[in-house]
């Protein structure tokens, strides 16, 4: 794709990104007029009183962090899946098949059992996300084997693991409340989200987005092949190390907000490559956007078609297990 076509594909990305934005903002339970919002952010930001006390809080304390959290784990999980799938060459692994989101949400469960507090719960999480890739990670050492694919099989064996100890968490949780509580973490949720969560996770992720969206040039390099990229001169190893590492934070982080989201690292960084080609410098950024779109998308589904929220998990299949067949269909992907 030429630079210009891809400057205005991302320009009207973003337009629509907006467009969602304003729309998440004034549906649900409590619908608010376009031009009400827009009275009460600008009032906001040039420091006026507010026209209408509660639609402040309904829009500053709720609306506005959900939306921004719905961006920025979208973009995360997605930007995830994109990294894991170029350094591993394969276009069927995402953040699931790493182990990261079953160790968050075995170190959520966890803590759910012991009974431990919303921040308790959400720390267990992102210790349980970090602690399976790490385990992960050293099963190739163990073997001495330190191929991709290796690392990918140990992903499998320690996501299953964590499913496993889900499981006897779930058979030995004798309150009720607390089993419904682990069954909805597992399904994916940002109802319970505040703004001190939204603030705990948000300089890990931007922080691990811009740095690989700087080295995507880099692992432009070393999706041709590790042999490649060392005849070029790249530090495979130091690169392949630390592109895990940030895209298993930024995993990690979503998902001790969020609870568990399939999918979206899976589905989302194939419709990027479909509309923007696979030159991870701009697939990346177009990743990013879309992910950010997609999850927001799904989250407004999610509070306002029916009067009981919807889990986050449940949309995401719906909507993309079809698309996910379709790919398939026209034969878009080469399992290596």
């Amino acid at each position: 794709m030429s630079n210009s076509k891809y400057a205005t594909l991302m320009l009207g990305i973003t337009v629509l990104l907006a467009l969602m934005v304003l729309t998440a903002l004034c549906l649900g339970r409590y619908s608010i007029n376009p031009i009400d919002v827009w009275n009460v952010l600008k009032a906001k930001l040039v420091g006026e009183a507010t026209p209408d006390e509660a639609m402040h809080n309904i829009l500053f304390l709720v609306r506005l962090p959900r939306v921004a959290a719905s961006l920025l784990i979208g973009a995360a999980l997605s930007l995830s899946g994109a990294i894991y799938q170029s350094i591993f060459r394969n276009p069927l692994i995402s953040p699931d098949f790493i182990g990261v989101s079953s160790g968050a949400s075995v170190g959520a469960s966890a803590a759910i059992v012991m009974g431990l507090s919303l921040q308790t719960v959400q720390l267990f999480a992102f210790t349980g996300g970090v602690l399976a890739v790490l385990l992960a990670a050293s099963i190739p050492k163990l073997m001495r084997n330190s191929s991709n694919l290796m690392l990918v099989l140990s992903g499998i064996i320690i996501s299953g693991f964590m499913d496993a100890i889900i499981g006897i968490l779930r058979f030995t949780s004798r309150e009720s409340d607390q089993l419904a509580a682990i069954v909805f973490w597992q399904m994916g949720s940002l109802a319970k989200l505040d703004t001190a969560q939204l603030f705990s996770i948000t300089p890990p992720i931007l922080a691990a987005l811009i740095l690989m969206i700087a080295l995507s040039w880099r692992i432009n390099i070393l999706s041709f092949g590790e042999q490649e990229a060392k005849t070029l001169g790249l530090n495979v190893t130091r690169l392949r190390t630390l592109a895990i590492l940030c895209a298993s934070l930024m995993t990690a982080c979503a998902v001790c907000v969020s609870g568990k989201i399939g999918w979206i690292g899976l589905i989302i960084p194939h419709f990027g490559r479909l509309i923007g080609g696979s030159d991870n410098t701009k697939l990346m950024p177009l990743t990013a956007l879309l992910g950010g779109a997609f999850m927001l998308l799904i989250d407004t589904l999610a509070r306002t078609l029916t009067s009981a929220e919807i889990p986050l998990s449940i949309l995401t299949g719906l909507m993309s297990a079809p698309f996910f067949v379709w790919l398939l269909s026209r034969n878009r992907l080469k399992v290596l």
